[in-house]
């Protein structure tokens, strides 16, 4: 392999001059301070074993085998509840304990052991997602002189690798050489920062030799470097290397996950490993996020804590008074006898120990199984979301995802959607749809913009030929064959048509820039016989598909040279051109351009250039300007039809012009020292200028499939939408329209900034703009006015300042919809944190690239896209999907469904146990604060671990107010979340006082019927463990009758855990009872013989249920038909069958449950229809 491989003849050193520059022998850096202390020794392992730094393991775990107990301990006993009944446990122990241990500890142990197990498990998905990536294979160099297969966690600092294409690389590594001559390699590095486009790596020129195995075997020398940190793009460090130094920067350094690409090979030696890569020190760990009704569930925990401290109180002080007062006189107490604890001469002592036995007596009150119930509810909530046959994508295999389950409630409060716009709305595939070629446009397909604004606005338009044609076209192109990049249909083009066109000349040297000016690779597809293309953007990979479709095909590239096959020539036969590449000027975000320098076949030098058009415009010659006017208006168009725009222009170079620009140019490029990038940024600029216009190109991103109907149904359930885009802002307002964000008749609100140079100046100036965009909403009359507010990067900087932000935000809700256009990721983060902070409700952001990391983790929610810019977003998200369109099911069916079933869930929760709780208070209170419970010990066991469990995990999964079908058909119904309709405190304390009035009721009736009547026909009245059983009894039927009527969806799922909870009851009692006296004491086959023959034990459980659940149905009762709420109305719909029987109606009611709204496509219809409906009144 290693000698008789076939070598790769490609130099790239000169098609990357402009960023790639040979390292000096005698240029290193300073190196050794602090910050840069890191030394390595390469391929020695000797001296790396008395020098070691961290392993190459990776570990993304919480936990580890030695930690897990004390920190999962410490986490759940982080949680009030659960250190409450820690003391509980531990007090049980004690004399003053009114239980048994095992009744305090078995549920705590219970509850704790099964939460600590669910992170156990999570961790260890965790830990084996960990060992499959330490356990990959790599070659390393050995003592033996070959290279042999490690795994990744047995690479060491120092280590020399062999990387294969297509694998990843295992550590941060120095690029020693390729099976290029020129030691460049390409590396896609999609996991750092979402970027799809290949990056060009070059090794220093004085290791291009070591491009063997063999070689490798004297290899040694000396890297002293920077210490770990974050930062992807900078590098500083030198190589000592056979006697001299060599500065190293980051295009010589490969990083860890990023992956091989377009390259057969490399050789590099590891620099940083493990957890001092620079991924892994950039993986910082997503933001703790808690959903609102979680965090009104800590309130809630800390009222019935001060209720329980309240009784308690009432409790010890009853205990006090009845000791000091009426313990004297009870002789058979042995008042003489008694210790401290029941002295009648230490009345407050007494009284202070009583309040331990309170506190674990009323601990009922504080639900102990709510936590992990409501952990396992939401762990099946987010299974249900991940298996929903709707939001799967059958193009991509990719199924929505629930990364946490801790928010899944917060899905149904969102208030306002914050998202990106290329590769979230839409597809981030750009195709080549339009072009204008001295000053004549070409291409007649529609844009999806031009597509949408004709079908909708078709209903007004008196001649819809235009549509039909436009409808016709799009229908047409539907039954060809796709080429992926290539949308563009005009038959003056097409078929080698462009050589009758008068200007074929322009044309040719049109299609030429196209297939020349770039740094793309091709690829043969075998199966098609068609070049696909590597390129740094899907803009460029558009542009070369298109100059191969219009005949100019470019197949090859040499170390120095382009190929084009002209498959159209005047003689009829195709032509293969080679062009010399002499300079390559890359693009920037901040050049805005890109530019090479050839030489063709007949020695003639070229300069073709491409740019954003403002740029292109200012360094045309006036010669240049022939086409300028007529190019302006077609950019104009295209920018109107959403689709993004490139000016194409060209000079022809003198011999002894380039000469001297090209020894200027090389001086700036082999500089060392600080000011290197700006003489070669002047070199440059020095060199593009006095340019000729050709023509420009437009190409279309596309909309995802499903967005304009996303978003109107979105804007129906009362959700505001922001979108926060890196475009400019022409081709923002454009994907507004097309996305109905935007619609003719809605004032656009724009603020840019002067241009000033004085700050202050800018601020004010702003504000002003800010103020009267308030001042303009104020004073519509108008009830159907809308707004739009567009603002773009630079006065966004301004405006989120401290001493404006607010007043911004003022102005951004108040209209229909915001686009913020040129913002930078950090401007994304800080607007959904000034959304989220300013409002106080409920923000969602979504995106898919890297870039929308920051806003994803700032946000209350973060949805990640499965796109095509990388998994980065994903992997930062709460939930992910694979297009934006189905966020709508996500929100407006899960999320509604989740936030009723959490509330519900939550609030019957707090129901049963005050109910339960309360009781034990009246008795104490009943038997003189005496301490006794009225219940046995297994009865208080199993009360929230068996008895009233299973019904209230089946109402938080399985519960459905409506079907997911009506959740879209009705999407009003959604605003029962961000209304907070189900878990506001008048639904909180209204289940409250339920609780407290069940409670009286069930202790009232068992002591009234119980206390002197007759139990049994022989006479025998009851005695406590009667009276606590039946009261147990009639709790447990009523808790679950309850909330069978709390219910409005029922399977056999909640009929097996209702009914089955209650008979679970009665098969206790008989096993309880038929135990041994010794352990089961006074419940003694206490169901045989004691309550199943008595009436009055059947009679009173019937009158308690009643009494208990009759409240509540005349609540609802009354609630249906004088106040109902959206889905009463709809359920008693369905039920009368009038959506199938009476349409009319149907359809009525539907119009009526949408939030009125100004964006959408529901909205431009509406417009239209007040339109239409002027018009009429005016003829009338």
């Amino acid at each position: 392999m290693a000698r008789g491989r076939i070598r790769a003849k490609l130099r790239k050193s000169h098609l990357y001059s402009f960023c790639l520059f040979r390292s000096s022998g005698s240029g290193g850096q300073s190196i050794g301070g602090p910050g840069f202390s890191r030394t390595v020794y390469c391929n020695e392992p000797q001296v790396l074993n008395q020098k070691p730094y961290r392993s190459n393991i990776i570990s993304t775990t919480k936990y580890n085998f030695f930690s897990f107990l004390p920190k999962a301990l410490y986490e759940q006993f982080h949680r009030v509840a659960n250190l409450y009944f820690l003391g509980c446990a531990i007090a049980s122990l004690t004399p003053l304990s009114p239980f048994s241990p095992v009744s305090m500890i078995a549920p705590l142990a219970f509850v704790v052991g099964l939460s600590m197990a669910k992170e156990g498990l999570e961790d260890w998905r965790r830990f084996m997602q960990d060992r499959e990536v330490n356990s990959r294979k790599v070659h390393v160099h050995n003592e033996e002189g070959g290279f042999g297969k490690k795994t990744w966690e047995d690479v060491r600092v120092g280590d020399v690798v062999k990387v294969e294409k297509d694998q990843f690389f295992p550590a941060d590594l120095l690029l020693l050489s390729s099976n290029y001559e020129d030691g460049i390699c390409y590396v896609e590095t999609m996991n750092l920062d979402g970027e799809t486009n290949l990056k060009a790596k070059k090794a220093l020129e004085a290791t291009l030799g070591l491009d063997e195995d063999d070689n490798f075997n004297n290899f040694k020398g000396i890297i002293k470097c920077e210490d770990p940190n974050p930062s992807l793009y900078t590098f500083v460090g030198n190589l000592e290397y056979e006697g001299k130094v060599y500065a190293i920067d980051p295009t010589q350094i490969l990083l860890r996950d990023s992956k091989l690409r377009n390259t057969e090979f490399v050789y590099g030696v590891v620099i940083f490993t493990g957890h001092d890569s620079k991924v892994m020190q950039n993986s910082t760990r997503s933001p703790s996020k808690r959903s609102r009704v979680e965090k009104k569930m800590d309130y809630i925990i800390y009222v019935l804590f001060s209720v329980l401290l309240v009784i308690s109180l009432i409790s010890s002080f009853g205990f006090a008074v009845e000791i000091k007062y009426s313990m004297p006189v009870w002789w058979f107490m042995r008042p003489q006898d008694a210790d401290e604890y029941y002295s009648p001469k230490k009345p407050v002592i007494s009284g202070l120990s009583h309040m331990v036995t309170a506190l674990m007596l009323y601990g009922y009150l504080i639900p102990i199984s709510l936590y992990v119930s409501i952990e396992v509810v939401k762990v099946l909530q987010a299974t249900f979301i991940n298996q929903d046959i709707q939001m799967y994508d059958e193009d991509t295999g990719i199924p929505a995802q629930a990364r946490t389950s801790n928010l899944n409630e917060e899905l149904g409060q969102v208030d306002t959607i914050l998202s990106d716009k290329t590769g979230t709305l839409t597809c981030n595939q750009m195709d080549f749809l339009k072009c204008s070629i001295a000053g004549i446009p070409y291409g007649v397909s529609p844009s999806e913009v031009e597509l949408a604004a004709a079908q909708q606005m078709a209903n007004d338009q008196e001649d819809q030929g235009e549509l039909k044609t436009l409808v016709a076209s799009k229908k047409e192109k539907a039954h060809k064959s796709p080429i992926k990049g290539f949308n563009f249909e005009d038959n003056r083009l097409m078929n080698g048509n462009w050589l009758k066109e008068p200007t074929a000349a322009r044309i040719m040297l049109f299609c030429q820039i196209l297939a020349v000016c770039h740094t793309a690779i091709p690829e043969l597809n075998e199966e098609t016989g068609n070049y696909t293309y590597e390129a740094e953007s899907p803009d460029e990979g558009s542009f070369l598909v298109a100059a191969r479709e219009l005949g100019f095909e470019f197949f090859q590239r040499t170390q120095s040279s382009v190929f084009v096959r002209e498959k159209y020539t005047a003689s009829g036969k195709p032509i293969e051109r080679e062009y010399k590449i002499l300079n390559v000027l890359e693009f920037t975000s901040k050049r805005k351009r890109m530019t090479v320098i050839v030489r063709d076949e007949e020695g003639q030098i070229l300069l073709l250039c491409k740019g954003a058009d403002s740029i292109i415009f200012d360094r045309l010659s006036k010669d240049g300007k022939l086409y300028l006017e007529d190019t302006t208006r077609h950019l104009n168009d295209y920018g109107e039809a959403g689709l993004r725009t490139l000016a194409l222009a060209y000079r022809k170079l003198e011999e002894s012009e380039y000469t001297a620009w090209n020894n200027e140019f090389q001086k700036a490029k082999t500089s060392i020292g600080a000011d290197r990038d700006a003489m070669l940024e002047n070199a440059a600029d020095m060199m593009e200028r006095d340019l000729f216009l050709v023509g420009a190109t437009a190409v279309e991103d596309k909309l995802q499939k499903g967005v304009p109907q996303c978003i109107d149904k979105l804007a129906q359930a009362g959700l505001k939408l922001w979108v926060l885009t890196g475009d400019k802002m022409e081709t923002a307002i454009n994907i507004g329209f097309a996305c109905s964000l935007l619609r003719q008749g809605m004032k656009q609100i724009c603020i840019t900034e002067s241009g000033s140079e004085d700050k202050q100046e800018v601020k004010e100036d702003i504000l002003k703009q800010i103020t009267n965009g308030l001042e303009m909403i104020k004073q519509e009359n108008d009830p159907h006015a809308a707004f739009a507010l567009i603002i773009d990067g630079k006065t966004l900087a301004y405006a989120l300042e401290d001493d404006m932000k607010l007043k911004f935000l003022g102005l951004a809700v108040e209209c229909a919809s915001v686009i913020c256009c040129r913002v930078s990721p950090k401007q994304k983060a800080l607007v959904t944190r000034l959304v989220k902070q300013g409002t106080g409700k409920t923000t969602l952001a979504i995106g898919d690239g890297a870039n929308d990391v920051g806003m994803i983790q700032e946000a209350d929610i973060g949805v990640g896209i499965s796109g095509v810019e990388g998994m980065q977003a994903v992997m930062a998200s709460d939930f992910s999907v694979s297009q934006f369109r189905f966020l709508e099911r996500l929100l407006v069916v899960h999320g509604h469904w989740c936030y009723k079933r959490i509330a519900q869930m939550i609030c019957y929760f707090f129901y049963k146990n005050i109910a339960f709780g309360l009781t034990l208070f009246y008795f104490e209170a009943f038997t003189g604060f005496s301490g006794q419970s009225v219940y046995d010990d297994w009865y208080m066991l199993l009360f929230n671990v068996v008895l009233t469990s299973l019904p209230v995990m089946s109402l938080g999964v399985f519960e459905q107010d409506v079907s997911s079908e009506v959740c879209l058909e009705f999407p009003a119904v959604y605003q029962q979340g961000p209304r907070n309709l189900f878990f506001d405190w008048y639904r909180i304390l209204g289940w409250m006082g339920n609780g407290l009035l069940c409670s009286l009721i069930i202790f009232f009736i068992n002591i009234i019927i119980l206390y002197d009547q007759a139990f049994r026909a022989e006479g025998q009245t009851a005695d406590l463990a009667v009276l606590g059983t039946t009261m147990f009894t009639c709790i447990v039927w009523s808790l679950n009758c309850q909330i069978a009527l709390t219910m409005s969806h029922f399977t056999w799922i909640q009929h097996v855990t209702i009914w089955g909870s209650i008979a679970a009851w009665y098969i206790f009692l008989l096993i309880y009872g038929a135990l041994s006296p010794r352990i089961s004491g006074d419940a003694y086959q206490i169901l045989v013989e004691g309550l199943a023959p008595a009436p009055i034990y059947w009679q009173t459980t019937l009158l308690a249920t009643i009494a208990c659940t009759l409240p509540y149905m005349a609540h609802i009762a009354y609630q249906r038909c004088f106040e109902p709420e959206d889905h009463h109305i709809i359920q008693e719909i369905k039920y009368y069958r009038k959506d199938v029987e009476d349409q009319h109606m149907w359809t009525r009611e539907r119009s009526k449950a949408r939030q009125k709204t100004k964006i959408g496509f529901t909205a431009r219809v509406d417009a239209k229809i007040r339109q239409v409906r002027a018009k009429l009144n005016k003829k009338q």
